[in-house]
């Protein structure tokens, strides 16, 4: 099997509040095999040096949506699934330029995605997946036009439309959980409160019944999976995290009582300031009516807020965007946004070990260290200091590896004799 050394590198091992180096690290398949203080010694290898850069593990984004092309959700309606595919492809390989190895997408794609990213069919990041939303009649995820007065909506099992499946009552959740668990969901994702891009809720609406909320979270715990909940308000993050769900998205208009609730149940929160940050700038360019942008202007101004709280109250914080269609550029701004309250080491533990555990992949995922996935990236500078140096579209980042495989290497490298560097390449 071939093995690939990384040489002369500092190294950021996903906990550690300092940087480890100088530092060897050798590759052997997909998996990191050893973790060396110093220098490794001289093996039948692909080598590279990193020049004393700094080496993170891949990061990783909790809250994406690959699919939605478009920020207007009635946009996307409007695309055939093959058109749609078509014009995500380059931002799917866009987020794997910025470093993030892996993402988890909550509502849109299904396993044929994460399927074709496995198989290397199409370059992107490993993706987990929960296939279309499950909202309530007239939730979130419930973008109909109000003329629409059909009750026996049956357009893809019972869905509004690609990204959405209507459920109503805790037997339909019962059987709509278990139907997108054997299709290949990673997860459930719930439309646990109102939000900004739908037109018929408030941002402040608690949606779906406690039972409706019980019956996913029992459903997937008994196939080792668990519940993802859009929420904004206090009283939707308390009914959900309260009722089973592992991580609430958003939680802007979170207050100190509900924060500790979070971390009582060992529950997450995921932020998402990015998106709104973004979307307030450029939305009425892109035709977002008057009604979303002032709920757009009003969960951004209290995101920065609930960064404090969560800080305050010690409650785990994951990373996440949530940016749709022409916004997807501003992915790793997110970074910048968090550190105006976090320290540099937190947010960059919520995008790699944080995440990882959000996924049930410690270990495995998010981490440097022997028996780990080989998702690695080397930074031109140390983000610990300045962690602008993760924003932008990658440029600073000369070397990324998913699954052991060198996706960019702008590096000095030089291979063993006999030992071929296509085998380990993803563009081979």
């Amino acid at each position: 099997m071939t093995l690939t050394v990384l040489r002369n590198a500092r190294l950021f091992d996903g906990f550690a509040e300092e940087l480890h180096e100088p530092i060897d690290i050798v590759i052997e398949g997909n998996r990191i095999r050893e973790v060396v203080d110093g220098q490794a010694p001289p093996l039948e290898a692909i080598e590279v040096d990193v020049g004393g850069r700094t080496i993170l593990p891949g990061l990783i984004d909790a809250h994406v949506h690959l699919m939605a092309v478009h920020l207007r959700a009635a946009n996307n309606l409007d695309y055939p699934l093959t058109l749609m595919t078509a014009k995500a492809l380059p931002r799917i390989k866009a987020m794997l330029d910025r470093g993030f190895t892996t993402v988890r997408d909550v509502a849109g794609a299904d396993f044929g995605i994460r399927q074709a990213l496995e198989e290397g069919l199409i370059i992107g990041p490993r993706a987990f997946v929960g296939g279309p939303g499950l909202t309530q009649t007239g939730g979130h995820a419930d973008h109909r036009r109000r003329t629409d007065s059909r009750l026996d909506i049956d357009r893809n099992a019972n869905g509004v439309d690609w990204f959405a499946r209507i459920v109503d009552g805790p037997e339909a959740m019962r059987q709509a959980v278990r139907d997108e668990l054997r299709k290949g969901a990673d997860h459930i994702k719930l439309m646990a409160s109102g939000g900004v891009g739908s037109p018929n809720d408030s941002i402040d609406d608690y949606q779906f019944s406690e039972e409706e909320i019980r019956m996913a979270a029992d459903e997937c715990a008994m196939r080792g999976s668990y519940v993802v909940a859009h929420t904004y308000g206090s009283t939707a993050v308390q009914r959900a995290v309260k009722n089973g769900v592992r991580t609430v998205e958003h939680c802007n208009l979170i207050d100190e009582e509900t924060a500790a609730v979070v971390r009582d149940h060992d529950a997450f929160v995921v932020p998402t300031l990015v998106c709104y940050e973004t979307t307030e700038k450029h939305g009425d360019e892109l035709g977002l009516s008057p009604y979303v942008m002032s709920k757009l202007r009003y969960v951004n101004d209290a995101g920065i807020k609930m960064l404090e709280i969560c800080e305050r109250a010690g409650t785990r914080m994951g990373f996440g965007t949530d940016l749709m269609g022409e916004m997807e550029f501003a992915q790793s701004h997110e970074f910048v946004i968090r550190a105006r309250v976090q320290k540099p080491i937190d947010v960059l533990r919520s995008a790699t070990s944080v995440n990882a555990e959000i996924l049930k992949k410690s270990g495995e995922l998010g981490t440097v260290a022997p028996g780990a996935l080989a998702d690695l990236v080397v930074v031109d500078g140390n983000p610990l200091a300045d962690i602008s140096l993760l924003d932008g579209q990658g440029e600073n980042l000369p070397l990324i590896l998913k699954d052991g495989r060198l996706y960019k290497n702008d590096l000095p490298t030089r291979q063993a004799e006999g030992v071929s560097r296509a085998v380990h390449s993803m563009a081979s």
